[in-house]
């Protein structure tokens, strides 16, 4: 048995676990979730019934991680011979920026697909503030770091860099340049790379 148990499906956020999964070479075995029939292995697992979901067949017993960001962070903290984690100094901005992903980056894409636009009064209430609040923040730490956190590639980038990336490739986020210099420098990885083609490969399948 591998590792890890990969519930995926290739046009969903599991392009982002599977790259983390790659990052820290992880042996895992995937299985493919159908959104219009979901195995009843995978609702007992995660009865949202969302991917990614990861189960991680560890000598204690089975654990099982949802969401993207948390599988990420979990991926680095299983393989720290892989390198990802932040050092102290790092830490900070470590788990800052994957949050603000998480969060306000994620909401304000969201919002805006929808076409959902909180008024004035109610920025307060909203965990975004605004789409071009979140922008802006995002972009004025993008514009002088060359990694989330410095100089180093770390986990944090593998979620902040799926964002940014899906963002820019479908329109929502402007292509400002800090976004785009940094989409290219996530794009350079061999992991995000080798994840890509397993994911673009089972896309044409779907599509025959």
């Amino acid at each position: 048995m591998a590792d890890y148990t990969f519930f995926t499906n290739p046009m969903s956020r599991g392009q982002i676990a599977r790259w983390a999964l790659h990052e820290v070479g992880a042996d895992y075995e995937q299985v493919l979730v159908d959104w219009k029939d979901k195995q009843a292995e995978f609702l007992i697992a995660n009865p949202m019934g969302k991917v990614p979901t990861l189960i991680h067949h560890a000598e204690d017993g089975d654990r099982v991680v949802t969401e993207a960001a948390a599988i990420c962070l979990y991926l680095a903290e299983m393989h720290p011979e892989a390198g990802l984690l932040p050092n102290d100094s790092e830490m900070a901005d470590y788990y800052r920026w994957t949050f603000f992903a998480s969060g306000p980056v994620e909401q304000a894409i969201t919002s805006r697909s929808l076409k959902f636009e909180p008024a004035p009064e109610q920025e307060a209430m909203a965990g975004w503030g605004s789409f071009d609040r979140t922008m802006d923040a995002l972009e004025a730490h993008l514009d002088n770091v060359r990694w989330v956190c410095g100089d180093r590639f770390t986990m944090a980038d593998v979620y902040v860099g799926s964002s940014v990336d899906w963002g820019l490739n479908f329109g929502v986020m402007p292509p400002r340049t800090a976004f785009v210099a940094y989409a290219e420098r996530v794009q350079s990885r061999r992991a995000y790379k080798e994840a890509k083609a397993v994911d673009s490969a089972l896309i044409a399948e779907m599509r025959k």
